[in-house]
């Protein structure tokens, strides 16, 4: 039998030590030998088990005060990737939730889309353990003065887990129409988030004539967003003067580069070292969300992105990127302090999109695919495409370019994978048969081929001609009319007819007869021109002439001006009219449209006169800016 008083003896790596009976005290710390001093003459080696369990207990009661029943509450949160399951958790948080980042909305179906938020615990309290998640309610209303009964309303629970973001599928919905929306604590009401705007578009058998009402749907495109190269602007000129029906992004909506000096002068300072974690990946997308106009438009309509490669690294593919590798012997590891290779690199990255991004999950047991389809009417098809982490072959990561410049012609090379490329043909085979007016693609890199001075650019579609050349025949082959591919990545602007490369028989670059589709290429939001930095108009249009002159299907080109364009698309027409930012390094609505540019059905190129002959930035084959 043990005495309540009694000591034991241990012996321990040869040393005697003294340890206390567990029932020596009512703290129950003490029975807890860890908490102990190794050494009974050094007592200062152990905890202070007393404070501890003082603090303990003001901590639960505290906790006990700021947690109440769940179950009048009913979670309908979106799956998100690594999230917990709350359907049997007692209780939820009450102590406070503070509405960190406003709200978003995104991937809008007929009669659904997805709502955003972020729900963290008030500062200054204490935060629930991951098995106690916060609840927050959601309501939708048809109008902005909210009055009437909300069209669909619900709760939804999030926890630590996802770093407090919340995504809800707002379902029943009118199609082709604008909604309002908010998020509020569960256990407090009048705790609300900033109202947001978002929209359904229209049903996939609505006429084209009438979708939208009849008004071309404006599409607002971007890419390449790099805080501390200045403000995002773009997102600003977008919501107020352009009145965008959606936005669309096309991937480095953030980058995962360490501080420099770039922006200090503006306030917009990194952390000291290159993205690694998930904490590393939360903390930049929290920091980007920051940025005032991205915050406003992120609340004014829904938006569609896809990654580029800078949402988990620097050229990336599906083994590696240009620093980071699996391999501890190559250096591959090293890129960080963290020592995190490659793979844990991207499914952190990948898991802080999905937590931060109004993105829906395409495959419940495939967080990495994010290739997808939105039929507007019979207006168009949307398809987006990943030509970065999917399944891409290897691409120029610097140290490789003689090895994969000897690879770039092989005919099994994808660019995106064989799964992904036998479901784009077959959407855009389908977009044909339902009898959808236009194609539009959005995708990262360039697609045309650009010959810039001598060489190509083989981390774009250069670098994968094959796969290129079988799209390019599936359009042909099948007479599938109408297609406009979107891409960014360059920092530059590039509008090009779609052709086969270097086919002088059938394609006529003057008047564009005989090609298959329509390019249009973005510039950057903020990041720096691929034509030189902070490079003049004058001197970036000397560049544009000579790549005018080597590329016969390349129409216009511009690299001096960061920015974004609008595609408005109707029954009849398709323009594109591209906008640039005179300054980012303030911020402001101050820009101006460029460039516009129309498309007719069945045209099947850029009509002529390209831009009716003029253009306010930028040089066009055969013309000259004004």
């Amino acid at each position: 039998m043990r005495s309540s008083s009694a000591k034991m003896l241990q012996i321990f790596g040869g040393l005697v030590l003294l340890v206390a009976s567990a029932s020596a005290s009512a703290n129950p710390y003490k029975r807890n030998v860890a908490y102990h001093s190794p050494f009974e003459a050094q007592p200062h080696l152990g905890f202070d088990l007393d404070t501890i369990d003082t603090r303990t207990a003001r901590t639960e009661r505290l906790f006990k005060r700021q947690t109440v029943d769940a179950s009048p509450f009913n979670d309908e949160h979106y799956v998100l990737y690594g999230g917990a399951d709350f359907t049997t958790a007692p209780f939820i948080w009450s102590g406070g939730v503070n509405f960190t980042h406003n709200v978003a909305s995104g991937d809008p179906f007929s009669s659904s889309v997805l709502l955003w938020t972020r729900a963290a615990p008030v500062t200054g309290t204490a935060h629930p353990d991951q098995s106690v998640p916060i609840c927050v309610s959601f309501s939708v209303w048809d109008n902005e003065a909210l009055t009437g009964e909300p069209v669909d309303s619900g709760d939804a629970f999030t926890s630590w887990d996802v770093d407090f973001t919340v995504k809800v599928e707002a379902s029943g919905l009118t199609p082709d129409t604008w909604y309002w929306y908010w998020f509020a604590d569960c256990t407090n009401a009048s705790t609300t988030s900033p109202l947001g705007r978002t929209r359904t578009f229209a049903s996939p058998n609505t006429p084209a004539a009438q979708v939208n009402g009849g008004v071309p749907l404006k599409l607002a495109v971007f890419s390449c967003s790099n805080f501390p190269f200045g403000f995002f602007n773009a997102y600003r000129v977008a919501r107020e003067n352009v009145s965008a029906d959606a936005f669309v992004h096309l991937g480095d909506y953030m980058y995962e580069n360490k501080d420099s000096s770039t922006g200090h002068a503006i306030g917009r300072i990194l952390s000291d070292r290159e993205l690694a974690t998930i904490t590393d990946y939360r903390t930049r997308l929290a920091l980007y969300r920051t940025d005032s106009a991205l915050v406003s438009a992120h609340a004014s309509a829904p938006w569609i992105t896809v990654w580029d490669d800078h949402e988990v690294a620097n050229n990336g593919w599906k083994a590696g990127t240009s620093d980071s590798n699996d391999s501890v012997a190559t250096g591959g590891c090293a890129f960080s302090p963290s020592l995190t290779c490659f793979t844990d690199r991207k499914n952190a990255a990948v898991r802080a999109y999905h937590e931060w991004m109004p993105i829906r999950q395409v495959a419940a047991d495939d967080k990495l695919r994010i290739w997808r389809n939105f039929r507007i009417g019979k207006l168009l098809d949307l398809t987006m495409l990943d030509t970065r982490n999917y399944d891409r072959d290897v691409t120029d990561d610097g140290w490789n370019r003689a090895l994969v410049a000897t690879l770039a012609d092989q005919p099994q090379r994808s660019i995106m994978g064989l799964n992904q490329e036998q479901w784009f043909f077959d959407r855009l085979t389908k977009s044909k048969q339902r009898g959808a007016v236009w194609r539009i693609v959005g995708q990262q890199v360039v697609f045309s081929s650009l010959l810039m001075g001598t060489s190509f650019n083989l981390d774009a579609w250069d670098g994968y001609k094959q796969n290129r050349q079988r799209i390019l025949e599936h359009i042909h082959d099948n007479a599938i009319d109408n297609v406009v591919i979107l891409a960014g990545d360059s920092h530059a602007n590039w509008v090009s007819d779609l052709s086969f490369p270097n086919d002088t028989t059938t394609y006529n670059f003057a008047t564009g007869e005989g090609a298959l589709g329509v390019e249009f290429a973005g510039t950057a939001v903020t990041s720096s021109s691929s034509f030189g930095s902070n490079i003049a108009p004058a001197a970036a249009n000397v560049k544009s002439a000579a790549l005018l002159a080597a590329n016969p299907e390349l129409q216009w080109s511009e690299g001096s001006f960061r920015g974004f364009f609008v595609l408005s698309v109707g029954a009849d027409s398709l323009n594109a009219t591209y906008y640039a930012m005179n300054n980012i390094r303030i911020e402001s609505a101050d820009g101006f449209a460029s460039a516009n540019f129309t498309v007719l059905p069945g045209e099947n190129r850029l009509h002529r006169p390209v831009a009716g002959g003029t253009v306010a930035a930028g040089v066009l084959q055969n013309a000259t800016s004004t």
